[in-house]
């Protein structure tokens, strides 16, 4: 009985883990992945899933050492690496949840205005779905993790619909192309597609700080996540043509624009339209509403514990600190959506949870995970320094108009 138990607990962190991968990085992936061709975003993903799997296993292993139930990342790297540890991933925290909370807004936003063109403003809706999802996420929400595996399961069911339907428009000379000089401009959008780091305490507590259970459920999570990408990289840029002016790759990078865009755009079909609104709305609800709750509990540790401005929790305050600056940056820029993923993966999550873990494996005394930890270390310090690269113009990867004009626009 007990072993049936434990099969049927990591299920549902499976499941956990799934829902958290799949959220506006998947609906960003085809179209920053289109450019370096369907293989090579297959083998790079690949390599990513498994420096990530490291320094995940890393971070798990040090909530099993301390088995706390508030288990806080700038205080464990406040223990390892002093202030400088700390304050550093306070503002890679806070960059990653403001700015993935901003790319759910503006792409909700587009996907909405684009495929409905409601009689309302795309400033209308970026308020509406804030304030909606903000003030659910300030109330009580045991309903929304009770139910947390029916809705992964409904959000894979529209996930599979819309891939069934963009089958047949799939043709295999596209995922041909293939040209590695672009890849690097993939590398934040596929660290965010299979990010999941702000639950591994939630992963370590459930799993009562197993260590075999927890990596066994990070392992099978991250790899069904990898294959869900990959189906959806498949169909995406085996329907849309790289090149051209309205339904394309190139046109949904210029616009920024979620990849249900241009494929409803495409297949011109309601229950496509419907099906793809279901899974997009899923995906970025149940991610919006666990990201928002996570940044609300680390706004009170911050003003609490660390700037020392309140002795307890305002809710009031919390909320606005949280959700304010994201829906604030998405009103200013509402075409944001894959330059908010860029940033978010490519320096937030590249430092809080790649960085800045391999120095902590370093410090270990454990051999193996030191050299480990040294070659993972490298691998996300390179990862930083192209996309530092690429923010001050330092690094261009942006094909010319000729490029697309005499290489994809026929394709």
């Amino acid at each position: 009985m007990r072993s049936k138990l434990n099969a049927m607990l990591i299920i549902a962190v499976i499941f956990l883990i799934i829902g958290n991968v799949i959220g506006a990085g998947i609906l960003g992936l085809p179209i920053e992945t289109g450019l370096a061709g369907f293989f090579p975003s297959l083998i790079g993903m690949l390599f990513i899933a498994a420096v990530m799997y490291f320094t995940s296993i890393v971070l798990s292993n040090e909530s099993i050492r301390t088995k706390e139930s508030n288990f806080h990342y700038p205080s464990l790297y406040h223990q390892y690496l002093g202030n400088a540890g700390k304050w550093i991933a306070i503002v890679a925290y806070l960059l990653i949840f403001y700015g993935t909370l901003t790319a759910y807004l503006t792409g909700a936003a587009s996907i909405i205005v684009e495929l409905f063109h409601p009689p309302i403003s795309t400033s209308i809706i970026i308020i509406l779905f804030s304030v909606i999802l903000g003030a659910i996420a300030m109330t009580n929400m045991k309903v929304l993790h009770r139910y947390n595996s029916a809705f992964v399961v409904l959000m894979l069911i529209a996930f599979a619909l819309i891939v069934i339907m963009t089958q047949k428009f799939v043709e295999p000379s596209r995922l041909a192309h293939h040209d590695w000089r672009f890849f690097p401009a993939s590398i934040p959008i596929i660290i965010v597609s299979l990010n999941f780091y702000n639950i591994i305490p939630m992963i370590c507590k459930d799993l009562k700080w197993n260590p075999a259970a927890i990596w066994k459920a990070i392992l099978f999570g991250l790899f069904i996540g990898y294959a869900l990408n990959a189906v959806w990289m498949q169909v995406s840029l085996g329907s849309l043509p790289l090149g051209g002016d309205t339904v394309s790759i190139s046109s949904a990078l210029e616009n920024n624009y979620p990849a249900t865009v241009p494929l409803a755009q495409k297949i011109q079909s309601p229950m496509f339209t419907s099906y793809s609104l279901i899974f997009a709305v899923l995906a970025i609800t149940t991610s919006f509403l666990s990201n928002g709750k996570g940044l609300m509990g680390f706004v009170d540790d911050l003003t609490i514990n660390h700037l020392k401005l309140f002795k307890k929790p305002n809710q009031l305050v919390s909320g606005l600190l949280s959700f304010g600056p994201p829906l604030l940056i998405a009103l200013i820029y509402p075409n944001i959506f894959l330059k908010a993923l860029d940033i978010v993966g490519g320096i937030g999550i590249v430092i809080l949870f790649g960085i800045l873990p391999c120095l902590i494996a370093i410090i270990r005394p454990n051999r193996l995970f030191r050299v480990l930890g040294i070659f993972v270390l490298i691998v996300f310090c390179f990862f930083l320094l192209i996309e530092f690269a690429r923010e001050f113009g330092l690094l261009k990867l942006e094909p010319t108009v000729e490029y697309w004009k005499y290489n994809f626009t026929h394709k």
